[in-house]
């Protein structure tokens, strides 16, 4: 794990290690774990131990500012950030664009499938395009990273169970989606979640609905909305799927994509090997990949 400082990325498990074990077991936390999920799991002490590390590494004197600890963002590959989510829920129809679009009517409780960890990739990793589908779409979508177990949450307390935010794609097999008369088998084939560049924490996002998305193909803007579009929230679909099942540190919510997808344009547009796709929502950055055909 890592964290983004100034367009360097901190090796966060060494870095709090070279801050001192009286310091780190003075904030509960004797080592920062290997994985996100892991971390999720530390909770908010996990958070402070990782808001040490950033405040050292601002530092310019800082024993963290050593080629062993703090690399050039371009030299490391940025993997999923979460790149095993204990659960993929996906939120479908959740913009009011898309709906008028899809010429259905607003739903009228929120759509759920879901999506399995084998789907995640990372920021430049490749689109696969299966051999069973000629019909490949994209959807740009802001992602919510749970930090926090809870059932039965208020709306107004879901802000505290949310770790922070990134950019997911839900890429999709339209023509298996349709086809079948549900949702999940088009929708969660090998390398169709790209997620990334980072988790970005709720304090640097601020209000979560009011950023722009946009998906961008080889170069035109092709989605262009805003997440205040939504018609369920970040924070009641949190309430909302909380009524049902547990939700645990390490779950991500795909919460819907705007107007402009591929099967609706006229003629429709289809995500095709060569091309690049790339996701762009405000604050959070942009996740790009590139499409290829399954060998």
């Amino acid at each position: 794990m890592g964290i983004l400082v100034d367009g360097a990325v901190v090796d966060l498990r060494e870095a709090y290690a070279q801050l001192g074990a009286p310091l780190a077991s003075s904030r509960g936390i004797r080592e920062i774990p290997p994985d996100m999920v892991a971390f999720l799991n530390l909770g908010e002490a996990g958070m402070n131990a990782a808001r040490l590390v950033e405040r050292s590494a601002r530092d310019r004197d800082s024993r963290l500012n050593n080629p062993q600890i703090c690399f050039d963002e371009g030299s490391v590959k940025l993997l999923a950030p979460v790149p095993v989510p204990t659960k993929i829920v996906c939120i479908g129809l959740n913009y009011r664009d898309h709906c008028e679009e899809n010429n259905k009517p607003i739903p009228e409780r929120p759509i759920i499938f879901a999506k399995f960890s084998t789907a995640v990739i990372g920021p430049g990793d490749a689109i696969v395009r299966p051999r069973l589908t000629r019909q490949l779409d994209y959807e740009a979508e802001l992602g919510v990273v749970i930090g926090r177990a809870g059932k039965h949450i208020s709306i107004k307390d879901a802000p505290d169970y949310i770790a922070g935010y990134t950019i997911m794609h839900d890429v999709s097999a339209r023509d298996i989606q349709f086809g079948d008369g549900q949702w999940v088998r088009g929708k969660t084939f090998d390398t169709f979640c790209p997620m990334g560049p980072a988790l970005v924490t709720p304090d640097e996002v601020g209000d979560p609905h009011n950023l722009a998305i946009r998906a961008v193909l080889n170069g035109r803007v092709m989605q262009d909305s805003n997440t205040g579009n939504m018609i369920f929230n970040c924070y009641y679909l949190v309430s909302y799927l909380s009524q049902v099942f547990t939700l645990q540190p390490g779950d991500c919510i795909l919460t819907g994509t705007p107007g402009g997808v591929g099967a609706f344009r006229q003629p429709p547009v289809w995500l095709e090997p060569g091309d690049t796709i790339t996701i762009e929502i405000e604050k959070l950055g942009s996740l790009t990949n590139t499409v290829v055909d399954e060998a």
